[in-house]
């Protein structure tokens, strides 16, 4: 479990992709690597995936993730590249602050960045969702994008708004967004829940 507070940002420094086989990232951090362990689970921009190599970096620490198809699949991890920044959260430890909410790092869709426009010193962001993924979103609500907890502003059909204040647009990956970007969304536990709990009594 996580929280959707990103504690680093780290970058794909390898890919190993060959036709047939699951993709292996090498990823770089600012983790101090005697805080890893081999088989944890790390939130890669929203993506739960588990170390299955690591070492001690003079700047952080260096690991490996191992991604199987159904997860290229369904998230933007099919993106990914020599270069591209990762948001990254450790999991949660009991005893841990819960400072954003409960998230899985099961990612339920994509979206796509339809505006980003600036307000006072924040951004406005809108995000158009996956028609199947639009009956758990709402106002005040909250959803992870790209591994962010954030809280819903504003609904209209299948798109969505946020505001997102200067600290997390300039230490997450979200300071990047622009039109057309697509992103990994997970939707509230609770809301999900709530909504099952209703389509089996309606």
């Amino acid at each position: 479990m996580f929280t959707g507070i990103i504690t680093d940002i780290g970058t794909i420094v390898a890919k190993d992709h060959k036709p047939g086989t699951d993709a292996v990232f090498t990823v770089d951090s600012g983790y101090d690597a005697a805080s890893l362990a081999l088989g944890a689970s790390v939130s890669h921009q929203g993506v739960c995936l588990t170390l299955i190599s690591f070492e001690a970096l003079a700047s952080g620490a260096r690991w490996r993730v191992q991604v199987s198809q159904e997860t290229l699949d369904v998230t933007c991890a099919k993106e990914w590249q020599v270069g591209t920044q990762l948001n990254l959260e450790r999991a949660l430890k009991l005893g841990d602050e819960l400072g954003g909410h409960m998230v899985s790092g099961h990612v339920d869709g994509i979206g796509e960045v339809v505006a980003v426009t600036p307000e006072n010193e924040s951004h406005r962001v809108s995000i158009k969702v996956p028609e199947g993924l639009a009956k758990y979103v709402s106002p005040k609500g909250s959803i992870a994008v790209d591994g962010v907890s954030l809280t819903i502003n504003e609904v209209d059909d299948v798109t969505f708004g946020v505001n997102i204040i200067p600290h997390t647009w300039h230490v997450t990956t979200l300071g990047r967004l622009k039109l057309g970007t697509r992103v990994n969304l997970e939707a509230d536990q609770v809301a999900r829940y709530v909504e099952r709990i209703l389509s089996r009594t309606t």
